[in-house]
């Protein structure tokens, strides 16, 4: 099942600088690590944001919720999933 994903992040500013850098790189690890399983598809950039927009290609949607919920900076997100379908004139389809 495809999912688009937005992902918004807002960190705390008074964060501690030790568990950010850790967060944010357990984080990075994560994403790779479904990045090259297949489950995480594609990963772009909301311009201008620190927010994200993502397709995720899994088996149903409690993998999804499964995986969103473990995501290293989920306390610090808003997060909007869209369930996709083919579009009957997308060529690609064919």
């Amino acid at each position: 099942m495809l999912f688009s994903v937005t992902m918004d992040v807002a960190l705390p500013l008074d964060m501690d600088p030790d568990v950010r850098t850790d967060t944010l790189a357990r984080e990075k690890a994560y994403s790779h690590e479904l990045q090259r399983g297949g489950e995480w598809v594609h990963i772009w950039r909301n311009v201008g944001q620190y927010s994200n927009l993502s397709i995720f290609d899994v088996r149903d949607n409690e993998r999804l919720h499964e995986i969103l919920w473990n995501l290293p900076l989920f306390a610090f997100m808003k997060i909007e999933v869209t369930a996709l379908a083919m579009h009957p004139s997308d060529i690609a389809a064919g």
